[in-house]
């Protein structure tokens, strides 16, 4: 399934490359330019690269769920669907509890509430956020877990290497003005050669931590207000449209933001929330996700 996103989305595919060079360029960086240099002998140079290789594991670990994970594909069906009687059939569809159930043209299939159709992966995803071509992937109801996990963890390296290179950075120039640096002029090609590295890395770091903290707190924003930005940008533009009776635009009932937090995130305990562990799919309504909706055909 994911080489096959790859073939049709090349940009998605540039964007993994470019996601795992990123990561093994600034564990490289760390390792061998900031701790050995600024910490070796010390406690602090395994304490440091231990937590900071911890944190890049869970990056992966999450960023993997989140490329490999099903977004919530809305299954197809096995034969095809006959459309002709869809308006005689809407009344038994809203008498069932079935409703907000339309019909994509692409997919030819009915798709439950809350579904919007991906161009890339050209499929229905449920609960569609957006199709994100980090991970190469949409970001749906069944793996928006693990994408804002992949953005915390990003979020949180970005932070830790930038106060590690600003710490190496001022322990090179303590050194050098108490004398440490005799051979300068030997070293001068090394020394360009480190600046230049951590001013990559802090280019780096601050791009993607700068990138992700908007996007994470885009991504909570949505949980917490219970609407996609597909559903916040639709139902804008069904306010000016009076008497909208449209399927699309249905109104939430609002829960606690806990309980939308855990729909996400698990029902287990908090601490679970910050690893990319199984949670089993929420339910909507009762309503069991199938190729076809609980009426009578």
């Amino acid at each position: 399934m994911a080489a096959f996103r790859c073939r049709r989305d090349p940009c998605g595919f540039i964007c993994l490359i470019l996601t795992y060079f990123s990561v093994f360029y600034a564990d490289y960086v760390v390792i061998q330019y900031v701790l050995i240099p600024a910490y070796s002998g010390s406690v602090w140079c395994t304490l440091h690269g231990s937590v900071f290789n911890v944190i890049l594991l869970l990056l992966l670990a999450c960023h993997s769920k989140a490329v490999f994970s099903d977004p919530g594909m809305v299954p197809l069906p096995e034969t095809a669907i006959d459309f002709s009687d869809l308006r005689s059939q809407s009344n038994r569809l809203n008498d069932r509890g079935c409703e907000g159930w339309t019909v994509c043209s692409r997919c030819e299939t009915y798709r439950p509430p809350r579904a919007h159709h991906c161009r890339v992966c050209q499929r229905c995803i449920r609960r569609m956020d957006h199709h994100c071509p980090w991970i190469n992937n949409c970001v749906g109801e069944l793996n928006q877990k693990y994408f804002i996990q992949f953005l915390f963890y990003t979020g949180m390296a970005s932070l830790y290497s930038m106060a590690l290179v600003v710490s190496a950075w001022v322990w090179r120039i303590r050194s050098e003005r108490e004398g440490d640096g005799d051979k300068e002029g030997e070293e001068s090609p090394s020394k360009h050669l480190i600046v230049a590295h951590y001013i990559i890395l802090l280019v780096e770091s601050i791009l993607f931590g700068v990138f992700v903290l908007v996007i994470f707190y885009d991504q909570l924003v949505s949980i917490i207000t219970d609407e996609t930005p597909i559903e916040q940008m639709r139902n804008r533009l069904m306010k000016d449209k009076p008497n909208n009776t449209h399927p699309s635009h249905i109104t939430h009932t609002r829960k606690p933001k806990i309980a939308l937090l855990r729909e996400v995130f698990g029902r287990g305990s908090v601490i679970c929330w910050l690893f990319p562990l199984h949670s089993s799919p929420p339910s909507v309504g009762g309503i069991s996700y199938s190729a076809l909706p609980d009426y009578d055909v």
